[in-house]
């Protein structure tokens, strides 16, 4: 496209010349027994189906699912819907375009959730976990990763800057819920509630669609988490042996008391937090996807 024409802008007789992610890739038979190729097409405003009906498996060969991609051809109207008849497409160069151009983004300002997240962990007083959260929010790298990562591929917060909004809506609730029980441990129920995600920071690749990282697939991003928390927690001297286990082990149990280690939780604030977590989770999940069985339960982030 040589202006900006984006998928939510299209109109039937449009013609196209520009970069989708293809997110969907399949090579039918006609009723005529010829091959042709019915591909979704992606940018950030939407999806649309195309279909390739000539020189379909010259032009296979050209691109993968997963890949962005150059495409031409003209817009129709197909059964009530709009429909790409494709008459070019081919890998894009990947200097021509960001992939996470094409990927959902968050709806809320990710500056506005920046500060709300400082604003929470200044409200964390023990020295330990206070100079592990200074730490981590000091790192400009970590950060940035912080703020496009998403929460999960398909499930809750499934966008850019999910982590970061879903970070700030449990740190909220945790610090609302200690507000209602004052025998929490406030500053260790945010703390674990601003971190116990943070090691999907390290779990996703950016392309055409969100991906897993090697690392990502071999550890998952509970492990990741922990490994992080204890590389910066060895450079805090304030943060104590006894304060770092009581945080590590929220973390590990923030999925539920069957992935906790015993198959129970330690803590109160271990049990407070899995239940914050899965709180927001459901009830974004059932939000963006509707009330399913899927949204029900424990939450996959």
């Amino acid at each position: 496209m040589t202006d900006p024409l984006t998928v939510s802008a299209l109109r039937p007789g449009t013609q196209i010349d520009g970069i989708f992610a293809c997110t969907r890739k399949d090579r039918l038979l006609s009723r005529a027994g010829t091959p042709y190729l019915a591909l979704e097409l992606r940018d950030r405003t939407g999806s649309l189906t195309a279909r390739a009906f000539r020189d379909a498996d010259l032009l296979a060969g050209r691109f993968e699912r997963g890949d962005l991609v150059r495409v031409a051809g003209r817009v129709e109207r197909f059964r009530d819907e709009l429909q790409l008849e494709i008459a070019a497409i081919a890998r894009a160069d990947p200097s021509q375009a960001d992939p996470a151009a094409f990927l959902p983004s968050a709806y809320r300002d990710l500056d506005e959730l920046d500060g709300f997240l400082e604003h929470l962990a200044r409200e964390v007083y023990e020295p330990g976990c206070k100079a592990l959260l200074a730490d981590l929010l000091g790192d400009a790298e970590l950060r940035a990763q912080w703020r496009r990562a998403p929460c999960t591929r398909n499930g809750h917060h499934a966008y850019l800057g999910g982590l970061l909004e879903h970070t700030v809506a449990v740190g909220t609730l945790a610090q609302e819920t200690c507000l209602l029980h004052v025998r929490l441990d406030s500053d260790l129920l945010i703390t674990a509630a601003l971190v116990h995600d943070i090691g999907k920071t390290r779990e996703f690749t950016y392309g055409a669609e969100f991906g897993i990282s090697e690392e990502g697939r071999l550890l998952g991003h509970v492990q990741l988490g922990v490994r992080l928390l204890e590389q910066r927690a060895a450079r805090i001297p304030e943060l104590t042996e006894p304060r770092l286990l009581a945080l590590l082990h929220c973390v590990l149990a923030h999925h539920g008391p069957d992935q906790a280690p015993g198959r129970r939780f330690g803590t109160a604030e271990a049990l407070a937090l899995a239940r914050i977590n899965a709180l927001d989770a459901a009830i974004k999940g059932a939000l963006e996807h509707g009330l399913n069985p899927g949204f029900g339960g424990p939450p996959a982030g």
